[in-house]
């Protein structure tokens, strides 16, 4: 696979997926209060929430310098993953490192923006409560679980053409 085709697989794979991800925030931050739970689904909801920390709200970042330290860390997380992305030579590698590029892309676009990051998914069974997410988060999860299952030879393999 050239250079140009793994470009072209990372931008097809990061922008709809931060396009979707801000979209979505946009509609929950203009058609939710904070804490006002809709229910979808007997399993899901929809809650407007802000997330200063890192996943899950570890680490918050209450103080300004916290902020720019999340900013700068996400970011230069962001410069590996493209890098990475670009570099790799399976086709597989290459989208499962996009998806969690872009995941991280969306929700740095809302901590430079707003300083947190917005979610607004709450899954839910026998009174248990998932943290929070968004759909930067499911991009990110899905690439995580693609990447350490190809890895450990788990995911699908197609011969590659070289």
């Amino acid at each position: 696979m050239t250079v140009m085709a793994r470009i072209g697989y990372f931008l097809a794979v990061t922008g709809p997926i931060i396009l979707l991800d801000q979209a979505t925030k946009a509609m929950a931050r203009a058609s939710l209060m904070p804490g006002e739970v809709l229910e979808v689904l007997p399993f899901a909801n929809l809650r407007l929430g802000f997330n200063r920390g890192i996943s899950f709200g570890l680490l918050p970042a209450d103080e300004a310098w916290g902020v720019l330290a999340l900013i700068g860390i996400t970011a230069l997380i962001c410069v590996g993953m493209a890098v990475w992305s670009v570099r790799a030579q399976a086709r597989q590698e290459s989208v499962a490192l996009a998806l969690i590029l872009a995941g991280a892309l969306g929700n740095l676009i809302d901590r430079v923006r707003d300083g947190m990051v917005t979610d607004f998914i709450d899954l839910h069974a026998a009174g248990y409560h998932w943290p929070t997410f968004n759909v930067a988060d499911i991009a990110i999860t899905l690439g995580v679980t693609w990447l350490v299952t190809d890895s450990l030879g788990i995911g699908v393999r197609r011969k590659e053409a070289s």
